[in-house]
């Protein structure tokens, strides 16, 4: 089971994880969603398509942009669809 933790939460559990570039994609079911707030930050990746970013609302606490995700992924990437990657001090494993 992989799991993700930030501010003392756990914010996904999954033993269905997608790893690519050493980043390990949940199923966006496997989220809790009620941490998650939408951002409007964007970034391209050249095989993966156009990545879209959540912030991490936890315990009063905030973690911009610390989940993303590719909601319309190239053919390359398509086993991203549908699942959430994190960064910034968010504890996978």
């Amino acid at each position: 089971m992989v799991e993700a933790r930030w501010n003392g939460a756990l914010i996904a559990s999954s033993d269905d994880t997608v790893v690519v570039e050493g980043n390990h994609y949940f199923p966006a079911a496997a989220v809790d969603a009620a941490v998650l707030r939408p951002s409007s930050t964007t970034t391209l990746c050249p095989w993966k398509g156009t990545a879209h970013y959540y912030s991490l609302h936890v315990d009063g606490a905030d973690n911009r942009d610390a989940a993303w995700y590719y909601p319309d992924p190239k053919a390359e990437a398509e086993n991203i669809r549908d699942r959430i990657a994190f960064w910034k001090g968010v504890e996978v494993g």
